[in-house]
């Protein structure tokens, strides 16, 4: 019989990781490099998955444990979200259009997640809205580098596709996820 094939890719977004992962019984995923196991920076199981038992990782790297139907969850620290008093105020950073020209200022680039080390790229870009800006979240990974320098026409063109070669790159929703929760910081600037 064939196994049954998912394509699980799920990320939770807080301002402090911890905060969950101290309550909820999990095992940490792992990395594999040159035959060494190392632990995930945001991974976790709540599985019951091999694991080595004094590191407390799996014992499956996370790319073959996701061939072989284990369910990896990456819990990632989002700090922004610690400027957020309520839902209510997210719905109004999130309405607003935040002031585009701030993106040319290294100084408040580098308070940016994701985009903090690219103040050259988003000086020569100009981005002016949130496709935009998920368009230069994607070309600075590497399986879209070759597209850096492309005007955003021709970016859009190819960047939201698979490369064929296993190299780092953006979904379209991670992107413009990302480019939302920008808009979100710099809103957060403007009001301090």
């Amino acid at each position: 019989m064939d196994k049954l094939k998912f394509d699980f890719d799920v990320d939770i977004d807080m301002s402090d990781r911890t905060d969950i992962l101290d309550i909820l019984r999990h095992v940490p995923a792992s990395i594999e490099k040159d035959g060494k196991h190392t632990k995930h920076n945001t991974g976790v199981y709540f599985q019951s998955i091999p694991t080595f038992p004094l590191e407390g990782i799996s014992a499956i790297d996370h790319k073959q444990a996701e061939q072989d139907g284990w369910f990896k969850v990456d819990f990632l620290n989002n700090s922004i979200y610690k400027g957020v008093r309520s839902e209510g105020h997210l719905d109004k950073l999130l309405s607003e259009e935040p002031l585009w020209l701030l993106l040319e200022h290294e100084e408040v680039v580098a308070q940016l997640y994701h985009i903090n080390n690219y103040s050259d790229v988003l000086k020569a870009y100009k981005p002016t809205s949130i496709m935009e800006l998920a368009m230069i979240l994607a070309i600075i990974r590497p399986g879209k580098k070759h597209l850096m320098g492309k005007s955003f026409d021709e970016i859009a063109l190819t960047v939201w596709d698979k490369p064929t070669q296993d190299v780092y790159y953006f979904k379209k929703a991670h992107a413009v996820a990302f480019a939302t929760a920008i808009v979100v910081q710099l809103n957060l600037l403007c009001e301090d």
